[in-house]
């Protein structure tokens, strides 16, 4: 893998320039701002302290991708976000559906193999809409499972959880239009599959920090 190799998958890009994707460039501060709004918030509550910093990092790497738009800024992208997937599960699965440490950590490794089978499905499906974001979609998917789990022990993480699937389902549509519409919309969706995100990670670790200080015990 040559990681200076460049990549050009977004329908804003037109060159290889460093800024021939401004929107999808200047739109990952959506992640920043919701990290600085967040940060004393979450004073004290060491899972979302690490959420928090991880929502940082992903607005950073993801304008090193839309400015650099090589391999190693893709990466820079990616890694993130899967870091802050894995990292969320693991907190829910140990702190709201109170897994022992073993079986939160066996919960989340899970997490491979089950977007491995929900991705495959997927590519196998007839709607070639879907395939465009296909690994992304095993997430929204996932929140819906563990939000009917706490329907009933906890109906504010429920609620929490499937409004987040909602609006990362609303992003994905948009990450998902770009190249469709491209003839139509020259400068892309993808911008807004960055604003989107901002608000639905951001309310993602809101959830969690809220069930933290409900559960915390009382004078603390």
């Amino acid at each position: 893998m040559e990681l200076f190799n460049q990549i050009d998958g977004y329908c804003e890009r037109t060159d290889f320039t460093y800024w021939s994707e401004p929107l999808n460039a200047v739109t990952n501060l959506s992640f920043i701002i919701a990290a600085l709004i967040l940060w004393p918030r979450v004073r004290g509550i060491l899972g979302a302290q690490v959420l928090v910093a991880i929502l940082f990092v992903i607005g950073v790497g993801s304008y090193l991708f839309h400015t650099h738009a090589t391999v190693w800024a893709a990466m820079a992208d990616t890694i993130p976000i899967g870091l802050f997937i894995l990292a969320y599960l693991f907190l829910v699965n140990l702190h709201i559906m109170r897994w022992p440490l073993w079986a939160a950590t066996l919960g989340t490794l899970a997490f491979l193999p089950y977007a491995t089978a929900v991705t495959s499905a997927i590519m196998h499906m007839p709607v070639s809409f879907l395939k465009i974001s296909s690994f992304y979609w095993s997430v929204p998917l996932l929140l819906v499972i563990y939000a009917s789990f706490q329907r009933v022990k906890a109906a504010g993480v429920s609620r929490g959880f499937l409004i987040g699937a909602g609006l990362l389902a609303l992003s994905l549509t948009f990450r998902s239009l770009d190249e469709t519409l491209c003839s139509a919309l020259p400068i892309g969706t993808h911008f807004m599959w960055h604003l989107l995100n901002g608000v639905m990670l951001g309310w993602m670790i809101v959830v969690y920090r809220s069930h933290m200080l409900a559960s915390a015990p009382q004078g603390r």
